[in-house]
């Protein structure tokens, strides 16, 4: 899973990206600061894995892992090759989703690209770049599907279906918005639109800001308006707090966070919504040689998660020995799940379920 960190210039993105990485990524009080994306991979927070750990007590344990870009600020008239546009609309176009960091305190030590602080207005800032972008590459399309309509019938519903994409974009409303078919969904999804990639929203507010009541902070708000009508997430964060959280041993921090009421720190929520947002689950293996979590789509069938180890294990895929995590732990080892009867085998058919220990069976 790739995320990309944006935003506008100085509303704390690299510091965010400092915090959840520990990369030591550059944050300055400057524009332009970050100009290649930094990047940071990061290991998605798992309990599973060390309750499995003590049970098998393997030489090595691999979490999941998500790979954060931080990637440089936007201005207006990025998508016309302002400021670093050109190089920022590209490095989005690699990422899974996007985590927008939006500005909601104010500090006079900190410059404002805008001259202040207003949430709504960033959003529609950066919202409106990466759809002049789109809009573009769907004037490009709409030809070809035009010229191609004269010869292939199919190409004049696909024009249709783009001029229709085109009038939603001109509303200011992004590609991800749009109601479509099936067949609609499969020609939006071959454009690649940045205005189409999931957003999380993460409100950055300041120690008090976030230590407070931030539901009634009318720039939080703001924010959770426009992606409640989206349909997009929203996650209240302190990007200085979680600075300060990172250099902490596991003792420290769990006792940081117990203080202020929190039952988890920012980027495991971060991550937790990211998966959400992207429909995505995890399957566990365990063994004396490795206790592993892998990343896989809702809705994944047992040989093509198979095929996430090595591709030999699809290809030659016989059945899948399957137990939930949950009576694992209940029953304390697998040799007490077997004689309960609860490790079940499963064939090519069998939808993966999060949390799922399995050790798939194959034969090349």
């Amino acid at each position: 899973m790739k995320l990309g960190i944006v935003g506008l210039p100085n509303v704390g993105k690299s510091t965010l990206f400092n915090a959840i990485t520990n990369a030591g990524a550059e944050a300055a009080n400057y524009p332009f600061c970050t100009i290649e994306p930094n990047v940071g991979i990061v290991p998605v927070p798992d309990r599973r894995l060390d309750r499995l750990a003590e049970m098998y007590s393997p030489k090595k344990v691999t979490p999941a892992v998500v790979e954060f870009l931080d990637i440089a600020g936007l201005v207006r008239g990025a998508s016309k090759g302002e400021g670093l546009g050109n190089k920022f609309l590209s490095h989005i176009r690699q990422v899974d989703a996007v985590v927008h960091v939006v500005r909601c305190f104010d500090d006079e030590n900190i410059v404002h690209v805008e001259g202040s602080v207003d949430p709504k207005r960033d959003i529609e800032t950066i919202a409106l770049e990466l759809i002049l972008s789109d809009m573009e590459i769907i004037d490009r399309r709409i030809d070809k599907a035009a010229k191609l309509s004269k010869g292939d019938k199919k190409y004049l519903s696909e024009a249709q279906f783009l001029t229709k994409l085109k009038e939603h974009l001109g509303t200011g409303a992004s590609a991800r918005t749009i109601e479509c078919t099936e067949e609609e969904k499969e020609i939006l999804d071959s454009l690649d639109l940045l205005s189409g990639k999931p957003v999380i929203y993460a409100a950055n507010m300041d120690e008090k800001g976030f230590a407070g009541d931030y539901h009634k902070n009318e720039r939080y708000q703001a924010i959770k308006e426009i992606a409640d009508a989206e349909n997009s997430e929203i996650i209240p964060i302190c990007a200085r707090m979680e600075e300060e959280i990172s250099g902490m041993s596991a003792e420290e921090k769990s006792l940081f966070l117990s203080e202020l009421g929190l039952p988890e720190s920012g980027l495991d929520r971060l991550i937790g919504a990211c998966y959400s947002l992207l429909g995505l689950i995890s399957f566990l293996t365990a063994g004396t040689p490795e206790v592993r979590a892998w990343t896989i789509k809702k809705g994944t069938r047992a040989p093509q998660a198979a095929g996430k180890i090595h591709t030999d294990f699809e290809r030659g895929f016989i059945r899948a020995e399957v137990i939930h995590y949950d009576d694992l732990i209940a029953l304390g080892s697998m040799t007490a799940a077997k004689e309960k009867g609860l490790v079940r085998s499963e064939g090519k058919e069998y939808v993966m379920r999060d949390g799922d220990v399995v050790l798939f069976r194959f034969n090349v």
